[in-house]
């Protein structure tokens, strides 16, 4: 990997090779961070050479990954998701220009396959044939289903209250699923026991940092798709801090290369109910305090963070915005993608929007803003939620004035 220069620690900038099997700094256990040679990338490839290449998925930025050569590549087609100009919606936002980023298009339906793409390609240079993980659901699904495309095995830890959609999805892919009674933070630390108990590959993106560099994909794209001309925000949802730090790093190495000449500001969304690194940024501190997991969005609550130092930074580093969403705004967010955008959301999904929405609202961005919103999730992963944010469908028997009695009750003029 010549792009690559190391690994270097977040707490106290310790350097080390960057092998594949590689988890937290050894000297502190501070979470690692891969580096670049900027020179290398530039030498190789151009802002222009990436607008020819046919490959629509995340490999066709190899130079910006850590990945040796050619090498195998997961059997799924992650990345390359639509960049949706949103005109309708950007108009009831009452903002000048907004993309809707609709990664849940994605293989098993979330960003989280650009991360488990990478996970599996590492395992498999790392020599190991069993990868394990801990989630509240996206992260283990989109595991499950790339290492199943590529013959290896996963175990799968999440807490019990994951969606069935998600955990059917495990099944379907053959996963070994162990569904948790507590929070994610013991499922979390129940998976990091197995994992060490059995020497499984480690997919946890707070431990592995190369799963990072698999969620920075998404910025990528999203400057490819704008022709490297940059927005003057981002929102996305904000858990554990993996995604939001890893949007930021696709960012700053794009900048660094100069295929960019400037930086987007990031709006990060957290539930109300479950909002640690908001609550952190907000006060200036890298300081965060464990909080409950009290939201339906249930990819993003995370009461206790393990990326919290890169998110934070992330945010302090772009100027970025915090705002944090009730349960009710993120319902509101799901129907307003869908009926003013055509994008089904989970609500963790639908939270950057929502956040974007209140944002607005509340005179934290310019309302001649360019803004791309990031959908982390489809809809179809949380379906119940989908009927509560939609509302029941119109149930009746196959009669004309039964009909037309709905219609009235609804307020419904057909004509």
């Amino acid at each position: 990997m010549k792009q690559v220069t190391g690994a270097v620690c977040t707490r106290c900038g310790h350097i080390v090779a960057a092998d594949p099997d590689i988890t937290v700094c050894p000297k502190c256990g501070g979470i690692l961070d891969i580096q670049y040679d900027y020179d290398y990338i530039r030498s190789h490839v151009s802002k222009y050479d990436l607008l020819d290449r046919a490959d629509p998925t995340m490999w066709r930025y190899l130079e910006f990954l850590p990945v040796e050569g050619l090498g195998t590549r997961p059997r799924l087609r992650v990345g390359g998701s639509p960049l949706y100009r949103a005109d309708a919606l950007a108009r009831r936002l009452g903002i000048d220009t907004l993309w809707i980023k609709d990664d849940g298009l994605n293989p098993t339906a979330s960003l989280k396959d650009r991360a488990s793409a990478m996970a599996v390609v590492k395992a498999e240079e790392a020599g190991r044939s069993v990868i394990a993980c801990s989630s509240t659901g996206n992260a283990a699904s989109s595991l499950a289903g790339n290492a199943a495309a590529a013959g290896l095995s996963t175990y799968i830890f999440v807490p019990s209250r994951a969606p069935k959609g998600k955990v059917a999805q495990l099944l379907m892919f053959g996963a070994t699923v162990v569904l948790v009674e507590g929070s994610y933070e013991d499922t979390f630390r129940l998976s990091a026991e197995a994992i060490d108990r059995w020497g499984w590959y480690n997919r946890n993106a707070a431990i592995n940092p190369y799963l990072m560099e698999g969620k920075k994909t998404v910025s990528l794209e999203i400057a490819e798709q704008l022709q490297f001309r940059m927005p003057d925000y981002v929102a996305l949802s904000v858990g554990d801090g993996c995604t939001i730090a890893g949007v930021w790093k696709g960012f700053r190495d794009l900048f660094e290369a100069g295929f960019i000449d400037r930086l987007p500001r990031l709006i990060s969304v957290q539930a109300s109910g479950c909002c640690p690194i908001n609550t952190a940024a907000a006060a200036h501190t890298m300081d965060w305090t464990p909080q409950e997991e009290n939201t339906i969005a249930d990819s993003i609550a995370v009461g206790v963070p393990r990326n919290p130092v890169k998110a934070l930074r992330a945010i302090e580093e772009s100027h970025g915005v915090t705002v944090n969403v009730s349960d009710e705004e993120i319902l509101a967010a799901m129907r307003m993608l869908g009926r003013y955008a055509g994008v089904f959301a989970e609500p963790a999904g639908a939270a950057g929007s929502a956040g974007l929405k209140k944002a607005v609202e509340q005179g934290l961005i310019e309302k001649n803003a360019s803004v791309v919103s990031i959908v982390t999730g489809n809809g179809l992963k949380d379906v119940n939620n989908a009927i509560r944010a939609a509302g029941e469908p119109i149930a009746i028997p196959a009669d004309m004035d039964c009909l037309l009695k709905a219609f009235d009750e609804r307020g419904i003029s057909p004509a």
